[in-house]
């Protein structure tokens, strides 16, 4: 099929879709593999395409604030991570069967899902199949969430912005540019953070996830100055979520320690950042939510599941204070 967000230049094509704008030449293909030029138009390979579908908790996707306790069907993207040697590869090599917007979207209705989670490859480089989804999906009152690298360019954020609820931004290594550089598709956070504002702008909800890898990405100063960043330039109340780096490709690097990742959630705080997790380990004290005015535990989380709701609405049963929810 055509694809969406592109534009003619004098000897090649365009892609609007990401951060990355690609300019691809006649028979070339971008960044992401399933872009094209063919005679002048930017033509998707393999839509429709995914690695399956699963049922989840949305807390098990670190989502934390959005429509807590309840079922999302997380959809296992066909596709690449836009150069990104850190991903992990979570459809274990797994059959690529091809579905349709439609089947997708009475499968979240059948099995009582209140939304629909875009995964494993970055949404973007999906897009004009998982804005389809979404546009179903929309009519039902069933919402739409992204997990991404947030290197969707502000385009692509206008155009699915009607359908799109929420979204999972994805950070490696506290953003540290010489990480970046040499691991990552872009040199710099700075897009990131464009995006971020976008999506608010549009009143999409976001959530921020910092993934720590051992030796190579885990300077403490580094996560200082990006949650510095983030209390200055976004907004303090937006959840965030450091994980854990544990993958099979890489067996030299080991899982990041819980105490490292305790020292990480102590320096958020302290730069101002009200909601901080540790939301990919089980057992630790950074899995629950407290209230930011008077310390309440007001949600209680095990195993990535929450256990316990101590909620008045989105309110503070002890003092009455808002806490940052999206409850439907």
């Amino acid at each position: 099929m055509e694809g969406m967000l592109w534009h003619a230049e004098k000897n090649y094509i365009k892609c609007d879709l990401c951060h990355i704008a690609c300019k691809i030449k006649e028979n070339g293909f971008g960044a992401c593999k399933l872009r094209k030029n063919e005679k002048g138009r930017m033509v998707v390979l393999q839509t429709g395409k995914i690695y399956g579908t699963e049922v989840e908790n949305i807390e098990k996707r670190s989502l934390f604030h959005f429509l807590p306790n309840t079922k999302t069907l997380s959809i296992l993207l066909y596709g690449s991570e836009l150069n990104d040697n850190f991903c992990i590869d979570e459809n274990g090599g797994g059959k690529v069967e091809e579905i349709s917007p439609e089947e997708i979207v009475e499968l979240a209705e059948k099995k009582g899902c209140q939304s629909i989670s875009y995964k494993i490859t970055e949404p973007t480089v999906a897009f004009e199949f998982a804005y389809r989804i979404a546009r179903i999906a929309r009519r039902v009152n069933i919402k739409n969430v992204f997990i991404s690298n947030g290197l969707i360019s502000e385009e692509a954020v206008k155009k699915i912005s009607k359908y799109l609820d929420a979204c999972l931004i994805k950070i490696k290594a506290s953003g540290d540019e010489e990480f970046l550089k040499k691991h990552f598709a872009i040199p710099s956070i700075d897009p990131i953070f464009s995006t971020i504002r976008q999506m608010r702008k549009h009143r999409i909800f976001v959530e921020i996830v910092n993934e720590i890898v051992p030796q190579i990405g885990d300077d403490i100063k580094k996560c200082r100055k990006l949650a510095e960043r983030i209390n200055a330039e976004l907004d303090p109340r937006i959840p965030f979520h450091l994980h854990r780096f544990k993958s099979k490709k890489f067996p030299g690097l080991p899982p990041t320690p819980l105490s490292l990742l305790q020292k990480f959630a102590e320096e958020a705080k302290k730069a101002g950042l009200r909601y901080v997790y540790i939301s990919n380990v089980p057992k630790n004290p950074y899995l629950h939510t407290y209230c930011y005015n008077c310390m309440e535990k007001v949600i209680i989380r095990e195993k990535g599941k929450v256990k316990r709701m101590n909620l008045v609405g989105d309110r503070c049963p002890r003092c009455g204070f808002k806490i940052n929810l999206v409850m439907s």
